[in-house]
């Protein structure tokens, strides 16, 4: 529900007047200040100002009690996956306990990504610290020595003042996924950030402020060097990272977006007394009678029970010519109604409809994994251990093997292992690939059945089609004009075009804009009924006409 319910059954006092809400069916106490709307002489009364809205937007259907049997227009319960792994399904947004990265719903919203938001935010900061700590560690190799300038003591308290707000604050979701990854016993790629992030800003940390702890070797004067622009700029480099792949997740969320979009928001309901009115598309159900005028887009699945016309269904098929339609003919809903009134009887409605159904091929083409995907875990689950386990030994080696103080040497060789095997793009490249392909595939018209189909293409040498002009331009066009009689080419082609320049039917624009385009002489004609989606007759210069479109 949009709104929230504050009555409940137990709050009304006994005796009290009450009615049923027609639009959720709680029961509310009527007052004074009880929302209420009428219709057809009977007064409705509501528990919530979002129950009164969706009434008034289509009284008939919840005032006949239609709505206990309302089927959503799409498939939008909120369940959250992971996009590396799709098997992780959740009711509410969390972490992957797989992989620790934020879960995204299995369909997108029009709301905007709170994730990409946030980490936006989070990488500007980063970066904005990050200039001038690479300045203040680096500065001398561009002929910039700012810490001979202030001092190395001073550099490096500088240095902390940049970098701990980025390490306590802007890497927070990084450590809170790292520390799950310890807890759920699968290592990933945040397991070894969070590690070598801490150690950086932990090691600079005792190196700034105990520096008489390290061995003359380590000190530049009286200060020790420390970690804390590595720190920071893995931290930004990171965040860039998932701020780009958070976009291209959000691009491809656009393409399902637009074929949502494709089914009308509205349906023309026709009651039984032959009254007719928009209705949300949410509260058509099966059997409605509904009215599609010209030019307006099919809004369900159903069939044809009064009126002709040609629909656009290239959106289902690819095919640029319409496709005639009378009664007992099934309609597909999105295509779009060329020239005539059709009446329709709703048949599938809802997440049953042929649309419905192509958004949630896409969307789970979009979660599916690729063969290739699995090495690229199996990598992922051998490389994070891998790596701390030669941290530990070369702090091991370090410790034993040494010059003094050992102990230092082995932290430090430790930290540095850690911090240079931040693996920012492992086990990336791979779902965000296969995401991006199945989102522009869909809006090039191309529907992925799922990853492992897309892998596939890549030794696909031969491309077989049928003929029904599925790899057209979408909009026929004229290309060459054949007398058969006595007629001059330029006289057929300027009376075709008289006779069909009030006609909608792609053919007809096509010879229309071919005449014109010829630049042959421009005839009127008077039109003695109405075109049908084929053929039409017409009055030229006194001379009747006919002409007919054959397939």
């Amino acid at each position: 529900m949009d709104h929230d319910h504050h009555h409940a059954k137990s709050d009304i006092p006994a005796g009290a007047d009450t009615a049923k809400d027609p639009v959720c069916g709680m029961t509310v106490e009527i007052g004074p200040e009880t929302r209420h709307a009428a219709f057809q002489d009977e007064k409705f009364h509501f528990c919530s100002e979002g129950c009164q809205t969706r009434f008034k937007a289509d009284p008939w259907f919840y005032a006949s009690g239609r709505a206990a049997g309302q089927k959503k227009a799409a498939p939008t319960d909120a369940q959250y996956t992971c996009p590396m792994h799709p098997e992780i399904v959740r009711d509410e947004p969390g972490d992957c306990p797989i992989c620790g990265m934020a879960l995204e719903p299995m369909l997108p919203s029009d709301e905007p990504s709170e994730e990409l938001t946030d980490f936006t935010r989070r990488m500007w900061i980063s970066s904005v610290a990050a200039v001038p700590l690479i300045i203040l560690a680096m500065g001398e190799m561009v002929a910039l020595p700012v810490r001979d300038w202030i001092g190395h003591q001073t550099a490096s308290y500088l240095e902390f003042v940049l970098a701990t707000p980025i390490v306590l604050w802007a890497a927070w979701p990084f450590f809170k996924r790292g520390w799950e990854s310890v807890l759920n016993r699968s290592p990933n790629m945040w397991t070894l950030i969070s590690l070598g992030v801490a150690a950086a800003y932990l090691y600079s940390l005792v190196a700034t402020f105990l520096p008489g702890v390290f061995p003359e070797q380590y000190r530049t004067g009286e200060a020790v060097g420390n970690y804390f622009e590595a720190a920071v700029v893995i931290v930004t480099l990171v965040f860039v990272g998932q701020v780009l792949e958070l976009r291209a997740r959000e691009r491809t969320g656009d393409a399902i977006r637009a074929l949502l979009d494709l089914a009308p928001k509205t349906a023309r309901r026709i009651l039984p007394d032959g009254t007719e009115y928009d209705a949300p598309l949410e509260n058509i159900m099966e059997g409605d009678r509904l009215r599609v005028r010209p030019g307006e887009a099919v809004p369900v699945d159903g069939m044809v029970i009064d009126g002709r016309s040609s629909l656009d269904e290239s959106m289902l098929t690819g095919e640029s010519m319409p496709v005639e339609k009378e009664p007992g003919d099934a309609v597909t809903g999105a295509t779009i109604n060329h020239n005539g009134s059709l009446v329709i009887e709703a048949g599938k409605v809802g997440a049953d409809t042929v649309l419905a159904q192509i958004v949630a091929m896409v969307s789970n083409a979009r979660r599916s994994r690729a063969p290739i995907q699995g090495m690229a875990d199996r990598v992922s689950a051998i490389f994070v251990p891998t790596v701390v386990a030669v941290a530990i030994i070369a702090f091991i080696v370090w410790l034993i093997f040494g010059p003094e103080p050992a102990l230092v040497f082995a932290i430090a060789s430790a930290v540095s292992v850690l911090i240079i095997a931040c693996p920012c793009a492992l086990g990336l490249a791979t779902p965000i690939s296969i995401t991006t392909a199945a989102g522009r595939g869909a809006q090039a018209g191309v529907l992925i059945k799922d990853a492992e189909a897309l892998e596939r293409m890549a030794g696909v040498d031969t491309l077989i089609v049928d003929k029904t002009g599925t790899l057209t331009m979408g909009k026929p066009k004229l290309t060459d004009t054949v007398v058969l009689g006595d007629l001059a080419e330029s006289d057929l082609l300027s009376l075709a075009a008289a006779l069909e320049r009030g006609s909608e039917h792609p053919l007809a624009e096509a010879i229309v804009e071919g005449a014109e385009a010829q630049g042959v002489a421009r005839q009127d004609a008077t039109t003695l009924r109405p075109s049908p989606a084929r053929a039409c007759a017409a009055r030229s210069a006194g001379v009747p006409w006919h002409l007919a479109m054959a397939r």
